[in-house]
């Protein structure tokens, strides 16, 4: 184990097997059916999450940040395994109470060095800064310098998703039921942007293909870093992929990852969506 453990959110929709391998902790986030409740990523995987979520008369999911003891232990157990020092990477405290239990978690091991960052993100947004943390500490970076470095990069990250309908942000409560009407009345397939944490409507165009464009002009109109693409069970993504390769030749196709997004972020987008998540090159995210 690195002196410095890296740890994140389900949120990240970093795939549970390829986190572990690569040494990356994820605290599972909770989702429910009704009174059915799962820890997201461990008893309950991305696809079968969206076998729930699409069926017939299924109760529509709710989803709540881990306790601050579920960090507590964790972070405990990072230590006795032989980590000096904790880096967590968390969805935007804007979106989601998660970081707020990660730092109680901290204020109870006052002992001990644990550093929080927010993502100002969700899914890969953050996935992708918990990925560039395990790098910087197997290089044995120094704590802080990780830390300062995710927290200076957090801006650089923007989310593009391509919705299908507004339905599933209302009824998750990130927009408003006025905002949803009007989306569905004019059958406009709305595009969503992420950034500093704040989720805004950064077009609205009238079929999916016009979308899909739209959506890779927005992807590709500053210099990339890094790129996972998102899906929320959509038949097209490779196809989405390969697009977003052959319009970047200076990613190589091991920088362009595809990321299936799971029960802690996909109720508030809905099935059917394709997007991504962007690393862009220091100060050159559009605003």
């Amino acid at each position: 184990m690195s002196r410095v453990a890296i740890f994140t959110d389900s949120a990240s929709d970093l795939d549970p097997a390829e986190a572990e391998a690569s040494g990356i902790h994820v605290i599972p986030l909770l989702v429910s059916f009704g009174t059915a409740t799962f820890k997201a990523g461990v008893d309950l995987s991305g696809p079968a999450f969206w076998d729930r979520m699409v069926a017939p008369d299924a109760p529509f999911p709710t989803t709540a940040a881990s306790s601050p003891g579920d960090f507590k232990a964790a972070y405990e157990a990072a230590f006795a395994a032989g980590a000096e020092a904790i880096v967590s990477i968390h969805v935007a405290g804007t979106l989601s109470g998660t970081i707020k239990s990660a730092q109680i978690a901290r204020d109870m091991l006052p002992d001990r060095e644990i550093h929080i960052v927010d993502s100002q993100g969700a899914s890969m947004a953050q996935g992708i800064l918990a990925q560039m943390g395990v790098e910087m500490a197997a290089a044995d970076r120094p704590v802080a310098e990780i830390a300062e470095t995710l927290e200076e990069r957090a801006p650089d990250m923007l989310m593009y998703v391509a919705l299908e309908t507004l339905e599933y942000l209302k009824k998750g409560g990130r927009i408003g039921g006025a905002q949803a009407a009007i989306g569905t009345l004019l059958s406009v397939k709305p595009i969503i942007k992420v950034k500093h944490g704040v989720v805004t409507t950064a077009d609205r165009v009238r079929t999916r293909s016009k979308a899909r464009e739209r959506l890779i002009e927005l992807i590709t109109e500053a210099p990339i870093e890094r790129l996972a693409i998102l899906h929320t069970t959509n038949a097209d993504v490779e196809a989405f992929r390969a697009e977003m390769l052959r319009r970047l030749p200076h990613l190589k196709p091991e920088d362009v990852s595809v990321a299936l997004v799971g029960a802690s972020v996909g109720p508030h987008l809905g099935p059917g969506c394709v997007g991504a998540a962007i690393l862009y090159k220091p100060g050159a995210a559009p605003a």
